[in-house]
C-alpha cells in the first residue's frame, strides 16, 4: 500500500444508503418479530440475536469504513471487504437465525442444498477474482454495491445454514458431513488466494499495483484459512454434541430394556 495515501484512505467514510437503510429494516424486522417477547433469561435467544445483530453489523463496518469506500481503489480493502462478508457476517446471520426458523419455501429449500450451496458459494468466490469478472465489477460500482456486495452475505448464508445449524435433528447433512463440507472449501479458497499472490504480474490489466494485489491474495489464502479453522471448529463442536445426544438415547433405551426385564 502506498503509504502516501494513507491519510487520504483512513479519512473515506460514507453513510452508503442503499446498504445501511436496507440494514436498518431488516434489524426491525428481526427484533419486532423474530425476536420480539423473548426473556432476559433465555440464553439461546440472547445469544442469537447477539450473533444476528454482529453479522448485520459486520456489513456496515465493510461497507461503511475505508475497507467499502477505497474497495475499488486498493485490491486488499477489496479482499477484507469480500472475506467479512463471505466467512464472518454469513455465518453469524446462520448462528443468529432463531431455531423455530424451519422454511419449507421450495425456492429456499433449493438454494440451501447442502451440494448446490457449496458449489454456487466456491463458483461466486472463484468468478468473481477471475481477471474479467472482476475487472468488469470494479469499473461498475452500482454491480459492485447493488449485487457483488449482497451476494457474498446471502450467498454464504446459504451455504453455511446447513453446516453451523445448532439443531441437532431434522437436519439435511449429518455433523460429520458439515465438517468435510467446510474443510473441503478451504481449497478453493486458499486455492484463489495463493494464485492471486503468486502471480508475476498484475491479472486486473493493471488496475492495482502488484504489491496490492499481493497483499490482497495473502489475505485471502491466510485470512481466509484462519477464519475456516474456527467454523470448523463449531461444526466439530455440533458433531461431538450430536454424538453424545445419540449415546445419551441408546443409554436410555439400553436401560428401558433392563426396567422391562426386571419388571417381567
Amino acid at each position: 500500500m502506498d503509504m502516501s495515501n494513507g491519510v487520504s484512505l483512513w479519512s473515506s467514510w460514507q453513510l452508503a444508503p442503499e446498504i445501511t437503510i436496507p440494514l436498518l429494516v431488516i434489524e426491525y424486522l428481526y427484533l419486532r418479530f423474530a425476536h420480539a417477547g423473548i426473556s432476559a433469561g433465555d440464553r439461546q435467544a440472547q445469544r442469537q440475536r447477539r450473533f444476528f445483530l454482529s453479522g448485520l453489523a459486520t456489513i456496515a463496518f465493510v461497507v461503511c469504513t475505508p475497507f467499502g469506500v477505497r474497495a475499488g481503489d486498493y485490491f486488499w480493502c477489496h479482499m477484507v471487504q469480500h472475506i467479512t462478508l463471505m466467512m464472518i457476517t454469513g455465518p453469524l446471520l446462520v448462528l443468529g437465525t432463531p431455531s423455530s426458523f424451519h422454511l419449507q419455501n421450495r425456492i429456499f429449500r433449493a438454494l440451501t442444498q447442502p451440494m448446490a450451496s457449496w458449489f454456487v458459494y466456491a463458483t461466486l468466490m472463484i468468478g468473481v477474482h477471475l481477471p474479467g469478472p472482476h475487472v468488469f465489477i470494479m469499473e461498475r460500482a452500482w454491480v459492485h454495491n447493488y449485487v457483488e456486495v449482497p451476494a457474498y452475505f446471502i450467498v454464504a448464508y446459504f451455504f453455511y445454514f446447513n453446516l453451523l445449524d445448532r439443531n441437532l435433528v431434522r437436519r439435511r447433512i449429518s455433523p460429520a458431513m458439515a465438517v468435510i463440507s467446510l474443510f473441503l472449501m478451504m481449497v478453493p479458497e486458499t486455492l484463489t488466494g495463493f494464485f492471486i499472490y503468486a502471480s508475476p504480474s498484475s491479472l486486473y490489466q493493471g488496475m492495482f499495483t502488484l504489491d496490492d494485489q499481493r497483499r490482497g491474495g495473502s489475505i485471502m489464502w491466510s485470512g481466509g484459512m484462519i477464519i475456516d479453522a474456527v467454523w470448523i471448529a463449531f461444526a466439530v463442536h455440533h458433531w461431538l454434541q450430536s454424538e453424545e445426544r445419540k449415546s445419551d438415547e441408546v443409554d436410555a433405551a439400553i436401560a428401558d430394556e433392563r426396567d422391562g426385564g426386571a419388571s417381567a
